[in-house]
C-alpha cells in the first residue's frame, strides 16, 4: 500500500497536527540544543529563537518551502575560538555581521545568480574549507569528554563511550524514525549512563521554577571576530543551496526557482541575524527536518510551524532547560566525537558529490594548499587583525581560485587572438 503523501500547501487534520508537529520537533530537538551545549549557554534561548526563525522562514518564502531552522554546526569552530579570547557577546556579534552579510549575499543571487560562488571558491576549495570546521575541533571534542586530562576518570571513559558507542551504532543501524534521530538517542542514552554512576545533580531542576524566561542578551561587535566568523558564510550558503535542492528533489517541486533561492536564503540570514541580537545561535536550514519528511511523507508547512510553536512554548518551561543543562561533558564530549569528524567527511563528500576531478593540476594544488594552511597553525596578523586555521585557508583558496580565474581567461583570450 502506497504511502500517504501530505503536500507541503495541505491542510493537516486536527487529530493529526499535534502528533505530528511533537514528532517533528522531537526529531530537531538534538540538532536544535546541542550547539548550545557547545557554547556553553542556556539552550532555552535558542529553543525560542528556532521557533521564531522557521515561522519567519515560512512567512517570507510564502509557504512553498517546508524547512524547520535548526542551530548550525557551521559557527561552531570560530565561535569557540571568538567566546575563547573575547566572550560570548563578540561571537553573538559575528553572528550578527554574518547574518546581514547573508542577507545581502541573497541580494546579489537575485540579481546576478549562483555561478560567480563557484569562481570565488570552487570545490575544489569549498571541500577542504568545509573539512577543516570539523578538524579543527577534533582536539576539544576528547578534550571536553576529560580524556585529555592529567588523571582520567572511569565514569568519564564510560559516559563517553556509551554515548558515542550510541550514536555510531544508531547511525549505522537504526531504522525508520529512530535513524533520524541517533544523536538525540545517544544523548539520553549517555544520560542516563551519568545518572546511573552518580554524575547529576538534579538540584537545579527541582529548584526552577515551572515559567522562566529565555536568558536573552546582547551583542558586542569587533572586527578581528567578524572576519574570523565571515567565511562561515559561504559554507552555510553552498549547505543551505543543497538542502534546497534535495528538499525539491522530495517535494516534487524547483524551491531555487518558485518561492526562489534569493527569499530562502535571505529567511535563513535574517533568522541568524535576529538570533545574534537577542543572545541566541545562528539558525540554519536542516537534514533532519529533510530525513523526517522523507520518512513520513509530511511536507506540510502547516506541521514545521506546529513543531516551531511547539518549541517556543518549550523555551519557557523552567525545569526543562534546567534538565537540558545537567547533561555533562562526557556526553557532549561523545557527541562531538562523532559529530567533529562527520563536519570533516561532509567536506570530503563536496569534492565527491562535485566529482572534483584531480586530474586537474589546479584542482590539485587548490585542496593541497587549503588544507595545508589551515592545518598548519600559521597566522597572518595585519593591523590588530590575526588570520589563522579555517579563516585564513578559505581566504587563501579565494585568492588563489580568483587567480587561477583570471589566469584562464587569459590563456584563452591569447589563443583567440
Amino acid at each position: 500500500m502506497a504511502k500517504r503523501i501530505i503536500q507541503v500547501d495541505e491542510k493537516v487534520p486536527g487529530k493529526l497536527l499535534l502528533p505530528l508537529s511533537i514528532q517533528h520537533m522531537f526529531a530537531m530537538f538534538g540538532a536544535s540544543v546541542l550547539v548550545p551545549f557547545m557554547f556553553g549557554i542556556n539552550p532555552a534561548v535558542v529553543l525560542f529563537m528556532n521557533g521564531i526563525g522557521t515561522l519567519l522562514f515560512i512567512f517570507i518564502t510564502k509557504g512553498k518551502a517546508p524547512a524547520y531552522l535548526g542551530s548550525s554546526f557551521a559557527f561552531i569552530a570560530p565561535g569557540n575560538a571568538i567566546i575563547a579570547s573575547m566572550g560570548y557577546e563578540y561571537a553573538l556579534g559575528g553572528f550578527v555581521a554574518v547574518g546581514f552579510c547573508g542577507c545581502l549575499l541573497a541580494g546579489i543571487i537575485y540579481k546576478f545568480g549562483t555561478k560567480w560562488i563557484d569562481v570565488v571558491l570552487p570545490s575544489a576549495a569549498m571541500g577542504p574549507v568545509v573539512a577543516l570546521i570539523g578538524l579543527e575541533l577534533s582536539s576539544s571534542a576528547a578534550s571536553t569528554a576529560g580524556l585529555l586530562d592529567e588523571v582520567i576518570q572511569f565514569n568519564n571513559v564510560l559516559v563517553f563511550g556509551v554515548t558515542l558507542g550510541v550514536a555510531v551504532i544508531g547511525s549505522v543501524c537504526f531504522k525508520k524514525f529512530l535513524s533520524v534521530i541517533p544523536i538525540l538517542v545517544a544523548v539520553v542514552a549517555g544520560y542516563i549512563t551519568a545518572v546511573c554512576v552518580g554524575m547529576i545533580d538534579f538540584t537545579p531542576v527541582v529548584e526552577a521554577s515551572f515559567f522562566a524566561l529565555p536568558n536573552f542578551s546582547f551583542p558586542k561587535f569587533d572586527i578581528n571576530a567578524i572576519l574570523m566568523m565571515l567565511p562561515v558564510l559561504l559554507v552555510i550558503a553552498s549547505e543551505h543551496i543543497g538542502h534546497q535542492i534535495v528538499t525539491g528533489k522530495i517535494i516534487g517541486r524547483d524551491l531555487i526557482k518558485d518561492p526562489g533561492l534569493h527569499r530562502s536564503l535571505f529567511a535563513d540570514n535574517f533568522s541568524s541575524m535576529l538570533s545574534g541580537l537577542i543572545g541566541s545561535v545562528p539558525t540554519t536550514t536542516y537534514g533532519e527536518n529533510i530525513g523526517v519528511m522523507a520518512i513520513t511523507g509530511v511536507y506540510s508547512v502547516q506541521v514545521i510551524a506546529g513543531a516551531a510553536i511547539l518549541s517556543i512554548i518549550c523555551s519557557f518551561i523552567g525545569p526543562l532547560a534546567a534538565l537540558i543543562q545537567t547533561i555533562p561533558n562526557p556526553v557532549i564530549g561523545g557527541i562531538s566525537f562523532l559529530l567533529y569528524g562527520m563536519i570533516g567527511t561532509s567536506g570530503l563528500r563536496i569534492l565527491v558529490d562535485n566529482k572534483v576531478d584531480y586530474g586537474k593540476s589546479v584542482n590539485m594544488v587548490l585542496t593541497s594548499v587549503v588544507f595545508v594552511v589551515g592545518l598548519s597553525g600559521v597566522t597572518i596578523t595585519i593591523g590588530s587583525i590575526s588570520l589563522s586555521g579555517m579563516v585564513l585557508a578559505c581566504i587563501t583558496g579565494m585568492l588563489m581560485s580568483l587567480l587561477f580565474y583570471a589566469f584562464e581567461k587569459l590563456h584563452l583570450l591569447n589563443e583567440e587572438s
